[in-house]
């Protein structure tokens, strides 16, 4: 593949995030997005909360011989926090989140396959039996995230590497968000986790440039409200396009 091409798809990944954008605001797939949206803002909300109270918490063992570095420590703590904190309560909420996320990404594929409307009521059985489907596969997920976030977060403090730290974590983040949204349509269809992750193996820059939009999306006030509907929607549609039918040569 030539570079012209990786770019092409990198910046093709990340078109899918405007893509969810427009769709979750489709009047069909309204109801689908509630739920969501609202278990995306809690968890942000507390956790834009309890990041502003660490960080003040932190600050107050500075000496005071050294209060006059507030200023400048404070955004410090701000820009090194947002990446980890962040990225943790998207894990947070989409393990909350995952049996909605299920149903919402099933409604987008019915709705870009223009299959008939399913007026059947989101009950509990459905949610039940969703919830069983992802636990397993929440928690493969969870595995994987800590054995390379371990290593990810110690070049925070090794001299000299962590001013690449940042960038080596927003990375894996988006790697994480990527397999986390797109295993939504591919779990509906029975792709068991091992398998998604292989399906973004063979597409990596689609997927890269997918989660690097859906992570900037994430740190983006307000706008990280919708950071989750928007990614589970996005994703089916990338799903569609490109990994629908198990076509790894696409």
């Amino acid at each position: 593949m030539s570079p012209n091409q990786s770019n092409n798809r990198f910046s093709l990944g990340a078109k899918y995030v405007w893509r969810g954008m427009s769709l979750i605001t489709k009047p069909r797939l309204r109801r689908f997005v509630v739920i969501p949206l609202l278990i995306n803002i809690v968890v942000f909300g507390l956790g834009i909360f309890a990041l502003t109270n660490v960080i003040e918490w932190a600050l107050t063992f500075l000496p005071s011989w050294l209060q006059w570095l507030r200023w400048l420590l404070y955004p410090l703590f701000v820009v090194a926090s947002l990446a980890v904190v962040f990225y943790t309560f998207s894990v947070v909420a989409n393990l909350l989140a995952s049996p909605f996320n299920g149903l919402l990404s099933g409604a987008v594929e019915r709705y870009l396959l223009d299959q008939p409307k399913s007026e059947q009521a989101i009950v509990l059985r459905e949610i039940f039996r969703e919830l069983a489907r992802t636990l397993l596969a929440e928690f493969r997920k969870l595995v994987y995230f800590i054995l390379w976030a371990i290593p990810c977060l110690i070049l925070f403090i090794i001299p000299g590497v962590n001013v690449l730290a940042p960038i080596v974590w927003f990375g894996f983040g988006a790697w994480m968000l990527a397999i986390e949204y797109v295993d939504c349509p591919l779990g509906n269809h029975g792709q068991p986790y091992p398998e998604v992750k292989a399906h973004l193996q063979q597409r990596r820059r689609l997927a890269l440039g997918f989660g690097m939009a859906t992570m900037l999306l994430t740190l983006i006030p307000i706008l990280n409200f919708i950071a989750m509907p928007v990614g589970v929607a996005g994703a089916t549609a990338l799903y569609i396009d490109h990994f629908k039918d198990n076509d790894l040569t696409k």
